[in-house]
């Protein structure tokens, strides 16, 4: 890894620098930083190639510096060894600034939702298939695989329920119809996951980062993803406003209350998504951090879950997943 990153940096073997591991994350990747000499620093990735989704990596980071979605500098890029190099963002991201003032956070919001947008806009029509490959789009198969994903990951092994084979049924049917209004929506390109986390920045302007899982489908599903953040709290009047803001921004010809409708389904269905991970990441990968975030994701489904009525069985579901959560303490 080293003497790739010499190579990629142009270093000679006598140039000092410093490798440093960074905290792991979820897809199946090892990250390091690397400290030249004059304190200039780059971020080392080795990936595993069998999640396939980590070789698209640098050709959709190059389509989306293309169409000025903004997103890390590559530098060297090498597929038979499975390293990348790449320019360093830094260590603040959205998450980090979750305390400061909504006066410092609103801009923030504001611009990433802007390069959400640019994102969202891109005509399927024109995008680069010979060269960009993007992951599944959703459809019915991606959004079962979701909600077997959150009962078996997390309603059975986090909390321990088994579900009545009627209430299931139940349950099956009312999720189904909404991923059928899911998929009635515009279709667009999606990061899949734009949360606090994945959102560097730098010298005040937003950068996505974690976007190999791009594909296309519900645009309402990254809106969901940033706005329903399991990891940062919102007031009810600083949800609004961004959903005001990009409601605006994308001259969107739908009604408004239907806007806020899908809106919070969408927030549904990917937050079903989030703690089936945390609870597959926190019992099966062995990473156990994951299993601290529950408690808020959890919050937040039942809350996305109130403000619909076509969510009754969910509401019920994580009512019952709420009282273990308290139970076990």
């Amino acid at each position: 890894m080293i003497l790739f990153a010499r190579e990629a940096l142009g270093l000679s073997e006598s140039a000092a620098i410093e490798l440093s591991p960074l905290e792991g994350r979820g897809s199946d990747r090892v990250f390091f930083r690397l400290k030249q000499s004059h304190n200039d620093s780059v971020i080392l990735i080795l990936y595993d190639p069998n999640r396939v989704e980590n070789t698209y990596y640098v050709d959709i980071a190059t389509f989306l510096r293309d169409i000025d979605v903004p997103v890390p500098r590559f530098i060297r890029y090498d597929s038979t060894r499975c390293l990348v190099v790449m320019e360093d963002l830094g260590d603040t991201d959205l998450w980090s600034l979750r305390e400061n003032p909504w006066e410092v956070r609103r801009s923030l919001y504001q611009k990433t939702l802007t390069a959400a947008y640019r994102l969202h806009a891109f005509p399927e029509g024109d995008f680069p298939s010979s060269r960009v490959r993007p992951m599944e789009g959703f459809g019915p198969d991606l959004y079962h695989w979701e909600r077997d994903y959150f009962r078996h990951h997390f309603v059975r092994d986090a909390c321990g329920i088994k579900l009545e084979p009627s209430f299931e049924r139940e349950l099956e049917a009312e999720l189904s119809k909404l991923a059928e209004r899911l998929m009635a929506t515009k279709r667009s390109l999606v990061h899949r996951d734009l949360q606090s986390q994945n959102v560097m920045v730098r010298n005040g302007d937003p950068f996505f980062i974690d976007f190999q899982g791009m594909r296309f489908g519900s645009f309402f599903y990254d809106l969901g993803s940033l706005l329903c953040d399991p990891y940062v709290t919102f007031s009810d009047s600083e949800r609004h406003e961004l959903l005001s803001f990009y409601y605006e921004l994308s001259k969107l010809e739908i009604d408004l209350t239907v806007f806020h409708d899908t809106f919070w389904e969408a927030s549904a269905q990917r937050l079903m998504q989030a703690l089936g991970a945390y609870g597959f990441l926190g019992l099966k990968k062995g990473l156990k951090t994951y299993l601290n975030h529950i408690p808020g994701g959890l919050r937040s489904l039942q809350f996305a879950a109130t403000q619909v009525l076509s969510l009754r069985r969910l509401r019920e579901l994580t009512g019952e997943c709420q009282r273990v959560i308290d139970q076990r303490g």
